[in-house]
Order: C-alpha cells, then sequence, then structure tokens
C-alpha cells in the first residue's frame, strides 16, 4: 500500500524474514496522533531496528519529539518516550518493555513540537518477526 491509511489488517507474509511497518511524519503532523499500521499477534518488536529516522530536523523550538506505543496507551508511548527530532539521525525506540505482542496491534506516534515550526520529516520504522514458525 503505496498511500493512503495505514492497513488496518496485521501485516505478515508466509516467509522467515523480518517485517516492518514504515510511516512518514512531518511538522505538520505536530500534536496529531498518526497510525503507523498494525503487526501480527505473537510478533516481536526488534527494538535496535525500530524508531525514527529523521531526514530533517524539526524546528519547533526547544521540543521536537515523537512518542511510539500501542492505541491501547493512552499516550501512545509505551515503546518510545520523547524521542528527539531536532536532529537528523536514527532514534531507536528506547523503553524497557515487553516488545512481544499478545493481539494483533495497532501502532500509533504522537509528534510534538512547541512552537510554529516550519520543518521537519522523518520516518517510523516499526521492524518486527512474526510468529511463524510453527
Amino acid at each position: 500500500m503505496a498511500t493512503g491509511t495505514p492497513g488496518t489488517t496485521a501485516r505478515q507474509l508466509p516467509y522467515q524474514m523480518v517485517h516492518y511497518l514504515r510511516k512518514k511524519i512531518t511538522y505538520a503532523d505536530n500534536g496529531n496522533t498518526v497510525d503507523v499500521g498494525t503487526i501480527p499477534a505473537g510478533a516481536l518488536i526488534l527494538k535496535p531496528l525500530s524508531g525514527v529516522a529523521v531526514a530533517t530536523a524539526f524546528n519547533g523550538g526547544a521540543t521536537n519529539t515523537l512518542d511510539i506505543g500501542p492505541s491501547t496507551d493512552a499516550g501512545t508511548d509505551l515503546w518510545a518516550t520523547a524521542l528527539a527530532l531536532g536532529t537528523t539521525t536514527f532514534v531507536p525506540i528506547d523503553e524497557a518493555v515487553s516488545n512481544l505482542v499478545a493481539v494483533d496491534t495497532k501502532v500509533q506516534a504522537k509528534v510534538v513540537s512547541t512552537a510554529g515550526a516550519t520543518a521537519g520529516e522523518g520516518y517510523i520504522v516499526i521492524a518486527y518477526v512474526p510468529n511463524n514458525d510453527q
């Protein structure tokens, strides 16, 4: 699915390989909760490969951050809290929680910029291995 809303069905190929979700964010997403996609039940999130790749630094004043987590988490920050968006780099998810999901899990993220940003672009990546080893 190249454009439009991320799929609501969990993505899983029938092969032994790493899967991923990818979602573009910009400074215009400030204050919004965005849907990244859905990962399947039993999937294991690969923390070192998951996070945000900041392509253009966000310039919204003192705070330019991103939270990432399941949609069932009120702050959408169960997996990543206040990832820095002010520098062009890859910032991995940072929370010390279980990264094994029990049910199909909708992933969401929230961008926060404290002032009128005029630039900022990044790509959220959630890498996971589905439970297909049966």
